[in-house]
Formats: C-alpha cells, sequence, structure tokens
C-alpha cells in the first residue's frame, strides 16, 4: 500500500520552495485503484458533490495493487498530485521528496495553482516527466494564466492537458454513455410526484440561464432547490428529489463547444429527462442518444416549452419515449479527481513521446462563448 502524503518543506536541493504534493499514485496496469470511503474502480466517474463528499473525507485516500508486498516496480507509473483539487485537504503523513523525480506525471488543477505559478516557472522538471494541466471548468469560470516569461502566458510550462474538451490531449467529459448490463436493462421509470424540478446555488441575473428561467417560471410550476432559493438539501435527498420529477432543468452557467456537465448526466442516471440549456443540440448527441433529452433551443420560447411539457405530463407513452434509449444503455457520472488520475496514469502508461503543449491561454481562453452575457 502506498499512502498520499504531503510536502510542504524545501528539499534539499532547494529545487521545491513551495511544492504540496498532496498525493502519489502508483499504477499497475488495471489493478490501481483509489480509495475514498470505499472501493471505486478506475473506470467509474466524477458526481456533482464530489467537493461536498471530499470534505467529509477525513483519512487519507490510500492506492492498492495486485502485489503484496506494494514495492515500486520499473513498470510502475508514479502520477503525482500537486495540491488536492479545490484545496480539500485530507490528514495525511510525510512523502519522500524524493518521488518528484521518480514521478512520470505531476497534475496540477488549475484553480489550485494560481498563487504557485512563480514557482512553477523556476521549478526544475525532470526532461522525461509530464505535466498534466487538469480543468474542469468553463474559460467563463477559469482565470487566465498571466505572468512575466513569454508573451504567449503558459507557453511550454505543460505537456498535456486533461479537460472535457475533446480535443484535449486526455479527454475527461463528465460522464457518458455505456451499454447497459442485464441489471440495467430491467430499468423501470421512478415514480413521479413533481413536473419540473432545479437545483441552482450559483445565481447571477446576467446568466442566460437565469434569464430563462425567468421567463420560463411564468408558464409552468417548478420546484426549486439550493442555496439560492435558501432550500438546501443533501446529497441523498438531491438525488431523491431528482428521481421524483418528470424533468430536470440542466442548464449550464455558461455555454461553450463539450462543456456538457454534471447536471446532464445526474438527472440521466436518476430516470429523470433532463431539459437542457448549453451548447447546440447536436453538440449534446455527441455525447448522448438524442432521445434521452428536450433542448430549449428546439422550440420557439420559454412559453412553448412549458406547453410541451404539459403535453408530456397527460400523455405518459409520449413521456416514456425519452427512456427507451435505456433498454440498450445507461449512463455513468465521473468522479472528480479519482477518474483524471486513472485517465492519465493510463495515458501515460502508452504514450512516451517528447510532447510539449504551447500557449495554453491561446488554446483554453481562445475558444468564444457561445452565448455572450
Amino acid at each position: 500500500i502506498v499512502t498520499p502524503t504531503v510536502i510542504d518543506t524545501a528539499t534539499p536541493t532547494a529545487i521545491i520552495t513551495h511544492f504540496l504534493l498532496v498525493a502519489i499514485m502508483l499504477c499497475s496496469g488495471w489493478f490501481f485503484c483509489l480509495y475514498f470511503k470505499s472501493s471505486v474502480r478506475c473506470n467509474s466517474t466524477l458526481n456533482y458533490s464530489a467537493r461536498k463528499q471530499q470534505k467529509k473525507v477525513r483519512k487519507a485516500p490510500f492506492i492498492t495493487s495486485s502485489r503484496k508486498n506494494h514495492t515500486l516496480l520499473e513498470t510502475d507509473i508514479i502520477i503525482l498530485i500537486w495540491t488536492w483539487p479545490f484545496a480539500h485537504r485530507f490528514d495525511m503523513s510525510i512523502c519522500d521528496p524524493l518521488y518528484y523525480r521518480k514521478a512520470h506525471g505531476v497534475m496540477f488543477h488549475h484553480k489550485d495553482i494560481q498563487k504557485d505559478l512563480p514557482t512553477l516557472l523556476e521549478l526544475s522538471r525532470p526532461p522525461p516527466q509530464k505535466w498534466i494541466w487538469m480543468n474542469m471548468e468553463s474559460p467563463a469560470n477559469s482565470p487566465q494564466f498571466i505572468h512575466h516569461r513569454s508573451s504567449a502566458p503558459g507557453a511550454d510550462l505543460f505537456n498535456l492537458t486533461a479537460n472535457y474538451r475533446r480535443d484535449s490531449d486526455i479527454w475527461m467529459p463528465y460522464g457518458w454513455i455505456v451499454e447497459a448490463s442485464n441489471d440495467n436493462k430491467a430499468f423501470k421509470i421512478p415514480k413521479k410526484d413533481k413536473l419540473v424540478c432545479w437545483f441552482v446555488n450559483n445565481w447571477d441575473k446576467r446568466l442566460l440561464r437565469v434569464k430563462y428561467f425567468n421567463e420560463f417560471s411564468k408558464h409552468i410550476k417548478i420546484e426549486t432547490y439550493g442555496r439560492h432559493f435558501d432550500r438546501y438539501k443533501s446529497k441523498q435527498d438531491y438525488f431523491k428529489i431528482i428521481s421524483s420529477c418528470k424533468f430536470y432543468l440542466s442548464f449550464e452557467n455558461s455555454i461553450y463547444k463539450d462543456y456538457i456537465t454534471e447536471k446532464l448526466y445526474n438527472p440521466l442516471t436518476s430516470g429523470t429527462v433532463p431539459v437542457v440549456l448549453g451548447p447546440p443540440r447536436e453538440n449534446y448527441e455527441e455525447f448522448v442518444p438524442g432521445n434521452s433529452f428536450i433542448h430549449v433551443d428546439d422550440f420557439g420560447s420559454p412559453q412553448e416549452l412549458a406547453d410541451h411539457l404539459k403535453l408530456l405530463d397527460q400523455n405518459q407513452e409520449m413521456y416514456e419515449q425519452y427512456f427507451t434509449w435505456r433498454k440498450h444503455f445507461t449512463a455513468k457520472v465521473s468522479y472528480f479527481g479519482v477518474a483524471h488520475v486513472c485517465h492519465i496514469c493510463d495515458y501515460i502508461s502508452k504514450h512516451k513521446s517528447y510532447r510539449v503543449f504551447k500557449n495554453l491561454n491561446k488554446w483554453y481562453w481562445g475558444q468564444l462563448c457561445l452565448y455572450e452575457k
């Protein structure tokens, strides 16, 4: 067993002055698994409340392999995490600083390295080592890199990108559709006692989703929850409520290509029809079946959408057409951090060639928002 730990002191060679390695990931082929409170397989996925889940965890996660002595072998892939994503720390012991030199890759979560950027620019990176930039927020919710080293901020700092965008080196969607097992094929639509539901914490009147909701709610009853509506619910209650709704408002906070989050996959896994506001329908259909969701763009106005949902509410046969895909498929949701490390480990084990990512700012923040405030 290799236990993730923290380095909070400078190394003897003064290479690391502000280096917080909060986890060591030992990958031994498909035997690699990460544990929080219970076992999670590497092909598992990330759910919306991961941040809250991480806050509740007090014991450090650990890595296990198929070998009884858990000693490092030449074939092992070591991945380090620079800081816990969103700064949610666990209790840890001291880690051997020499792991930095041995590591095949280091994962950096974008929002947690802003203050560390000067240190990263001066840190000596072993030539074969890959630095992986990881970010699951849209450009609108991610601060750009600004530093003095070149006119192209972020140039040469990272080797690989791990992101929801399909053109990233390591593609990490918020969820995906998989073939249903025999158990999943026995799916039954959960009992419904609510028509439309929405959970929201981030309320900004400038956002398209808020503008749409304000008009939409004039024409149909919506059960609202979340911090903005002073109706906070636990994770367990969250999924129970979604499951009890015929429709869930899967409204994204910003609209970019491929930015399709857990707001879509949570209702899909809960047996509820998502009503999506995000990138165009064509983009959604590259991720999930076209008959599994309703897109606001399919209607001329919020009132037309409201009328359509009321029609479906009165016609069970029409409503059930949105679940025909469940005869063959089911939805999965990513586990934040866990899935990223597993995919990174798998990628690095298969790609040994030289790679430097040029100008992260241009690639990521140069993408135009599909809807301007």
